[in-house]
């Protein structure tokens, strides 16, 4: 029995923990658990600011300690699991975080921890088990409703998701966890109509809530209808004012809607001056500066943080990922010291080949390649980075798996019924495009043009006929592509199956001076570029502009490394190629816009 002051003290110190006074919680909870030694919550509470004043492995012997105590509570389980897991120490973790999750339902933050990481490791189906049971009645929160519908989503199962949350609304009508849940499958279905439509009535149905806010706001851009989606995201902050996913789409929409940085990150500041210690909110603002160009910027932004002995790896490589893109060396010292922390973060070891390729390095930078590519071998970002490897040390298996001539494949597609000519068809294209550009004013953050707008929707999902017109023609020469690549042991033939599936496409218009840096699709397999409409400048056959190149990284590389490949773009043209090849653009001059469609294709599992 827990005496009642020590409960008042409890209280207080929940406070505290509330307010983020770490180190005069850690002080007073000292001396709760000093006078009670067998209180295994109030151990597991003192843990929890060790670990947040840097002493992980203080936290971790506070935690065993606890769990002694009382070997199956769930919350400490958890805790526990969450450390293992964020101090690089997954299989520990694994097994720790699934005995939490015995109960029925699982530990509700044991399975989100738990789901979350099986979605980063690309294992969706474990993140799906892991959640349903949760999911099943439509009382989850909202976080654990993400994973699950994130899991159903990588394994093409949305519309999986939309009945089941169907059937938890129809059960029970007044339950506005259920219409979230619904508001929340919809929107990662592509139906933002009744997204939007079931998240604003959800909206009415119980207490203001941040991340219902959040949820209506996705599907208000969605819907391209960005002013109502500011507010929404603005009332998310009020109500949640660290809820990292509306700042970052909050920064987004004033990006999009001033091109202005610090009008951009204007919110995030604003929650700085309260939360200062707040690191990941510091990495948010510094991944929106880098978004918008200014990589020194953004290492400015976290220098300080990142120079105190105790900085997290997160916080670590978010910085080196800045200083990447102008001081390799200096991000290798920071992947370094975020490995020394946590030894298998895949994060950092990325970082630190990249930035092995940036100093030179390439001998050293390929066996950790290797052992990332080992554990995620589809991850065509490092795929890129293993082929680079191999280009700096003259291996011949580059020429292998960049054979350039045999892989990129340009085509016409047949013009879809009932259109008679390619002119038409494409006029009727480039209207509906043009219709899902015209609130563009800024390219989108995160993104690889320059000078330019690209459109907020899947494509593949559209409602337009003459859109579903136009990805139905990309069917055959999809098959095509896959019939003269063949199959075999490499990353792109060995997933070749005959089977595939879009996984996103957007359309990207660009004007004068417009062009896209080098860069790769990460969690693609086959990528495009599909050409509308373009410029007359590109007409003259000796120009290069707005010609599509391969080869030349969009890393930093010593010594650097130029195109090997181009290809001339023609209005109607497909070009099919890997997704791990470096491609960009040559920039276009002139008045006149370049228009293109461009997708993912995927293995259909």
């Amino acid at each position: 029995m827990i005496a009642p002051a020590v409960i008042d003290t409890m209280r207080r110190i929940s406070l505290l923990l509330q307010a983020g006074d770490f180190r005069l919680a850690h002080e007073q909870l000292e001396v709760v658990v000093s006078d009670n030694p067998g209180f295994a919550e109030a151990r597991r509470l003192f843990a929890g600011t060790k670990q947040a004043l840097g002493d992980l492995a203080g936290a971790e012997a506070a935690l065993r300690e606890a769990l002694a105590i009382d070997p199956g509570w769930a919350p400490t389980l958890a805790t526990l699991g969450e450390l293992l897991l964020n101090s690089g120490r997954a299989g520990e973790a694994e097994v720790v975080l699934q005995r939490a999750c015995a109960g029925s339902p699982p530990y509700p933050r044991a399975a989100l921890v738990l789901a979350r990481y099986y979605n980063d490791t690309q294992r969706p189906a474990q993140a799906v088990e892991i959640t349903a049971r949760a999911c099943a009645g439509g009382h989850a929160d909202a976080d654990l409703v993400s994973q699950h519908v994130t899991g159903l989503a990588a394994l093409g199962r949305q519309g999986e998701a939309v009945a089941t949350f169907r059937q938890a609304v129809a059960a029970s009508p007044s339950n506005p966890l259920a219409a979230h849940a619904l508001a929340m499958a919809l929107d990662a279905a592509n139906l933002p109509v009744e997204a939007e439509h079931v998240a604003r009535q959800a909206l009415t149905q119980g207490p203001p809530n941040a991340m219902l806010h959040y949820t209506h706001a996705r599907s208000l851009i969605a819907l391209n209808d960005f002013d109502q989606a500011e507010t929404a995201l603005r009332a998310c902050l009020r109500l949640d004012p660290r809820q990292l996913d509306a700042h970052n789409h909050l920064a987004r929409l004033v990006w999009m809607r001033t091109g202005d940085s610090v009008q951009a990150t204007a919110t995030m500041d604003q929650t700085l001056q309260t939360f200062a210690s707040d690191d990941a909110l510091w990495a948010a603002k510094a991944a929106i500066l880098q978004g918008a160009g200014d990589a020194r910027g953004a290492y400015a932004c976290l220098a300080a943080q990142a120079s105190r002995s105790h900085a997290s790896p997160a916080l670590l490589v978010r910085t080196g990922l800045a200083a990447l893109e102008f001081d390799p060396a200096t991000a290798l010292g920071l992947a370094e010291r975020a490995l020394r922390v946590r030894s298998t973060d895949m994060a950092a070891r990325k970082l630190m080949v990249a930035a092995q390729l940036g100093i030179g390095d390439a001998a050293d930078a390929l066996p950790h390649c290797d052992a990332l590519l080992a554990a995620t071998p589809d991850d065509q970002y490092l795929i890129a980075l293993q082929t680079t490897a191999w280009r700096l040390l003259g291996d011949e298996r580059y020429h292998e798996l960049c054979d350039y001539r045999q892989l990129v494949v340009p085509q016409q597609f047949d013009v879809p019924s009932p259109w008679s000519d390619p002119n038409s068809f494409l006029a009727d294209v480039k209207s509906s495009l043009d219709r899902l550009h015209s609130a563009h004013t800024h390219p989108l953050l995160f993104q690889s043009l320059r000078h330019g707008t690209e459109t907020t929707e899947d494509l593949t999902r559209s409602a337009d006929p003459v859109i579903q017109a136009l990805f139905k023609a990309f069917e055959a020469p999809i098959r095509h592509y896959l019939e003269r690549v063949g199959h075999g042991p490499d990353p792109l033939r060995r997933r070749n199956q005959g089977t595939w599936r879009f996984n996103g496409s957007w359309s990207v218009r660009l004007r004068t001076s417009g062009f896209h840096t080098n860069h790769v699709h990460p969690r693609g397999w086959i990528s495009s570029a599909c050409y509308i409409e373009l410029p007359d400048s590109m007409a003259d056959v000796h120009s290069r502009e707005g010609v599509l190149a391969f080869g030349e990284p969009g890393i930093v590389t010593t010594p650097p490394l130029p195109p090997e490949h181009a290809i001339r773009p023609e209005v109607g043209m497909l070009v099919l190629f890997p997704s791990y090849f470096w491609h960009g653009t040559v920039p276009i001059s002139g008045d006149q816009t370049r228009l293109t469609v461009a997708f993912d294709v995927v293995p259909d599992r």
